[in-house]
């Protein structure tokens, strides 16, 4: 196997020319604090699609569902992710539920590589609890609602073009696999260094 620490992130960028990497997965999976790190480490800017949906709306995303509801807060998504895509090469963490949109979806296959950072159940758990801002988390039990997000998302991440188990490691790990991963897809394996 090609490790991360061999890999030429220049290569990755070159491959990927005008395309995005994007990130999906359920809240807590990591998107936005591997998104930071593997920016640095491909020398691509990154960009957090919820941050930049609280500056287009000038209100926080619980105040957008409290204000607006979730059908309002979704349709914005659609058109913040499609504008961030249309900027070029980057790497983009997403919502939550941005993945679930055919049309995201769509648009992210043709401008993009996606990675699914996938975390059990017990992961996820632990990190969510560590934030108060989570809207889909303020009525239920916490476990319920993720349990039935990932009945319900799981299937739909599974098309994204990588799968990256994101579990209890640092995030460098985390980010190396991504990396490895990556390079796996978008650089000609005869380009990769020999394992």
């Amino acid at each position: 196997m090609t490790l991360a620490a061999d890999i030429d992130c220049k290569q990755i960028r070159e491959a990927l020319g005008a395309r995005s990497v994007v990130l999906v997965g359920l809240m807590g999976a990591g998107k936005s604090s591997i998104g930071r790190r593997l920016g640095q480490r491909l020398g691509l800017p990154f960009v957090d699609a919820d941050t930049e949906i609280e500056k287009a709306a000038g209100m926080t995303i619980p105040e957008i569902f409290e204000k607006h509801g979730e059908p309002y807060f979704r349709s914005g998504e659609v058109r913040v992710v499609a504008r961030l895509l249309d900027a070029g090469a980057q790497v983009l963490a997403t919502g939550g539920g941005a993945y679930m949109n055919e049309e995201t979806r769509a648009r992210i296959r043709a401008q993009g590589v996606s990675v699914w950072l996938k975390a059990d159940l017990d992961v996820l758990l632990k990190r969510v609890r560590r934030r108060a801002d989570r809207p889909l988390l303020k009525a239920d039990d916490p476990a319920e609602v993720l349990r039935r997000l990932m009945d319900q998302r799981y299937p739909v991440y599974a098309e994204a073009d990588l799968t990256v188990v994101s579990r209890e490691a640092s995030h460098e790990d985390i980010v190396d696999d991504v990396i490895t991963a990556i390079a796996g897809h978008v650089v000609p394996a005869k380009d990769l260094p020999a394992s």
